[in-house]
């Protein structure tokens, strides 16, 4: 019931900056030096726990980082030129609040952080329409996305269109390890038997170990577990997962 009044009274953008504010306001709570976020520069005794089914020790306390946005900042600035490119432009969809006050600090690049809901970006379009020129971005981040759109494909030959011929697209998803092939069944529309097949309310697909393939009908696909490249003590230290969610699809022309 009270939920029900807090989201009468205030609106999603006005919910999402107290959230944030909290956030901020209260990690003081979680101070120690066991865990670190190399989102935010700061460390804790503990992280958040996350997920329908508890992820512990996920979420950092102060700026919200998860365990693939910690991991996909270490290799965007170990791995490419994105922060240092003179004229880059960037496409990033559904964009992650750390990494966008990050990208929105770099005056010389082209930022365009893009999702349907007016809520989480600046820039609003649909993933399936980029109201882009034929090769017009150098990079593309696009995380936990294709998991949630209706016409997957689509939005995947977009992501080629606007790419350069040089460029990259960096793509992540939730995968179910277990499985070979993608679920994707008609019969699974509402969040409670969304939430049962697919683990989240709001995804259209789970997909399975064949996540690349399906990428490969329009790009080369690299499949990069960066996890790999930290010693199992740094794993645990910067809590980066357990692949599930962190693997980063490396995607060009």
């Amino acid at each position: 019931m009270l939920k029900k009044i807090y989201k009468r009274i205030f609106s999603e953008k006005t919910r999402i900056n107290i959230r944030i504010f909290l956030d901020k306001n209260t990690a003081f709570f979680y101070i120690g030096n066991k865990f670190e976020c190399n989102c935010c520069g700061k460390t804790f005794r503990k992280f958040k726990s996350k997920g329908n089914i508890l992820r512990k020790n996920v979420k950092c306390p102060y700026c919200g980082s998860l365990e693939r946005t910690r991991l996909l900042l270490f290799y965007l600035e170990k791995e490419t030129n994105i922060f240092t490119k003179k004229d880059c432009k960037v496409l990033h969809f559904a964009p992650e609040q750390t990494l966008l006050s990050k990208f929105s600090q770099r005056t010389a690049m082209e930022y365009v952080d893009a999702d349907i809901n007016p809520n989480y970006a600046n820039y609003i379009f649909d993933i399936e329409e980029i109201p882009y020129p034929n090769e017009y971005f150098d990079y593309i981040i696009c995380s936990h996305v294709l998991g949630h759109v209706s016409h997957e494909q689509k939005a995947i030959e977009e992501l080629f269109r606007v790419l350069k011929w040089d460029g990259q697209a960096l793509i992540m998803t939730l995968i179910d390890k277990n499985r070979e092939t993608t679920l994707e069944e008609p019969f699974i529309t509402t969040p409670k038997d969304r939430l049962k097949y697919y683990s989240e309310q709001d995804l259209a697909r789970l997909h399975g170990l064949d996540f690349g393939q399906r990428l490969s009908h329009c790009f080369k696909v690299e499949e990069i577990d960066y996890r790999t490249t930290f010693e199992g003590a740094l794993q645990k230290r910067f809590s980066l997962g357990d692949g599930a969610r962190e693997i980063i699809f490396s995607c060009r022309k």
